[in-house]
């Protein structure tokens, strides 16, 4: 009977907890028998944790934490004390946003599967997104064909960022499919923004005529065409070097009423320097500044390049000058180009000028820009002129390799040895470490001066500090070993050096070399090369 009371009550059902959680009660649990079960406790991730959890201060929680992993156990955390904060929109997608941009994609897409609650569409929107951006179209896709399962109606937003994922990634066709079934499938009904993704897919794909075609159907669907729309098909042309197609677009923004942006007028810039033909390019930027509108910062590098491509560096300079009175911070690429073209005119003091300028409004030039100025400068042979221009414009930032192997060349090929050496221990100090090239270099410095014995120093402190020597560093040292009469002690130094760091049939060739040109040392080379063979 006792047994029979006992079958007729129904069984208590055990809900799992999340990995997470149980994970959590493993770590802080005690094995001892005399602990009753409310002395149990979850330990949180994090400390402090607010004493009043509400959505707002889980998401800023979730957002402030550096490492995606600590943010999802703080959203695990509190999915077991409080799941209905956990699943609210704020939470949701701040866990999202998070983890999309850590690329943690397969911990999103199990999140989804074991979500109680459909996920508020914006977050899938910010996966999709995030797909885009790291190159994977086809995932973003077949999340999109899951929201009927997650129980989401896709909107235009949606929409919008999985066309726009699909063109980034240049799969234009697909995004074309999509856009002619979305509102017979999944019941979303583009807007202008989707055509203006598909006009860009369309010119992007070199089908300008069929984009032309969408833009004049736009009006059937009851959608009226923007100056973005416009532009972009004006942009198709432009990539396909129709200049005078182009132009009749842009005449038909005007005929409009439209004042053409910044982005229009840059479109047609481009494609006329493109086309090397720089007159058209000035005139459509009077146009620019006659309509009031203001140059954006590719509008400033698109021209700065093609007076820079057209040799007429005070353009280039005035320009570069004006984009940085207006704001715009110029790359160091755009920087380097200009000093280029100054320096190879001859007017390397103009392009130092201009730099100094530069960095008094406190922008980095980089490394790349000195790195020229100094070439130039120790071409002209004005290396303390060079010294002075590392020296100032280094402010702030560690010069490059590159810069010290110029700046290094220049004092050697004058002889100036001890300034060399002084230049090599800062840059030391300074934590550039010297490679073949720099070490070549002091090497051939002091074999041209007659000092082959501390140049022999170096190739040690080289194998020393494991850089390699390569065929040119024997080379120099041969070379100067000929000229200066050759010591026995020197080509044994030499000779073992070499055979430490290996030895391949170009060097043997250099050494054959150095006996030939010297005479009776043919006995000694081949003793060496007996004693060490292993």
């Amino acid at each position: 009977m006792f047994q029979s009371t006992l079958s007729r009550i129904s069984p208590r059902r055990h809900h799992p907890f999340s990995t997470a959680v149980a994970a959590a009660i493993a770590a802080n649990s005690v094995p001892a028998s005399g602990l009753p079960p409310s002395s149990f406790k979850i330990r949180p991730p994090v400390h402090p944790w607010p004493r009043r959890l509400t959505p707002n201060n889980l998401s800023s929680l979730i957002s402030r934490q550096h490492d995606p992993d600590l943010s999802l156990q703080i959203f695990h955390h509190a999915q077991s004390l409080h799941p209905s904060i956990s699943h609210a929109p704020q939470s949701l997608h701040a866990l999202f946003l998070k983890l999309s941009r850590a690329r943690r994609f397969s911990l999103l897409e199990s999140l989804l599967t074991r979500l109680p609650n459909p996920p508020p569409e914006p977050s899938l929107v910010i996966l999709i997104r995030s797909y885009g951006l790291a190159g994977k179209p086809l995932s973003a896709v077949r999340l999109f064909l899951k929201f009927q399962s997650l129980r989401v109606q896709p909107s235009i937003k949606s929409l919008n960022a999985l066309l726009n994922a699909l063109v980034q990634n240049k799969r234009y066709r697909l995004a074309h499919s999509l856009f002619k079934s979305s509102a017979e499938k999944f019941r979303v009904v583009p807007n202008v923004v989707s055509c203006n993704i598909l006009l860009k897919a369309l010119c992007k794909s070199n089908e300008v005529d069929v984009a032309v075609r969408v833009l004049d159907q736009m009006g059937l669907m009851g959608l009226v065409p923007n100056v973005v729309s416009f532009t972009t098909v004006l942009g198709g042309y432009v990539f396909r070097g129709d200049m005078e197609s182009a132009m009749r677009v842009f005449g038909e923004i005007l005929d409009r009423g439209w004042v053409p942006d910044a982005t229009t007028y840059t479109v047609l810039m481009s494609g006329f320097c493109r086309m090397g033909n720089l007159v058209e390019a000035i005139r459509v930027m009077d146009l620019m500044e006659e309509n009031r509108v203001q140059p954006s910062e590719v509008t400033y590098g698109v021209m700065i390049e093609a007076y820079c491509k057209g040799r007429k560096s005070g353009e280039a300079m005035n320009l570069l000058e004006d984009m940085i009175s207006k704001g715009f911070m110029p790359n160091s690429v755009l920087c380097c180009r200009v000093v280029d073209v100054l320096c190879e005119e001859g007017s390397v003091e103009r392009a130092w000028e201009m730099c100094r300028g530069v960095v008094r409004k406190g922008i980095r030039v980089g490394g790349a820009v000195v790195s020229t100025i100094v070439h130039w400068l120790c071409k002209e042979g004005k290396v303390v002129e060079a010294r002075e221009v590392l020296d100032e414009l280094e402010k702030g930032e560690v010069a490059s390799l590159l810069t010290y192997n110029t700046l290094i060349v220049g004092m050697c090929e004058r002889g100036e040895l001890c300034e060399a050496a002084r230049l090599w221990d800062e840059m030391v100090e300074k934590g550039r470490a010297p490679n073949a090239f720099t070490y070549n270099v002091l090497i051939k410095g002091f074999c041209k001066v007659g000092d082959v014995k501390e140049g022999i120093r170096v190739l040690e402190e080289m194998v020393e500090n494991g850089c390699l020597p390569n065929k040119s560093t024997y080379s120099i040292l041969v070379d100067g070993i000929s000229v200066s009469g050759g010591k026995k002690e020197e080509i044994e130094k030499v000779v073992l050096l070499a055979m430490t760091t290996g030895v391949d049939g170009g060097l043997w060739g250099i050494f054959l070399k150095l006996v030939g040109n010297l005479d009776g040392n043919a006995a000694m080379l081949d003793r060496i090369l007996t004693e060490n063979v292993v």
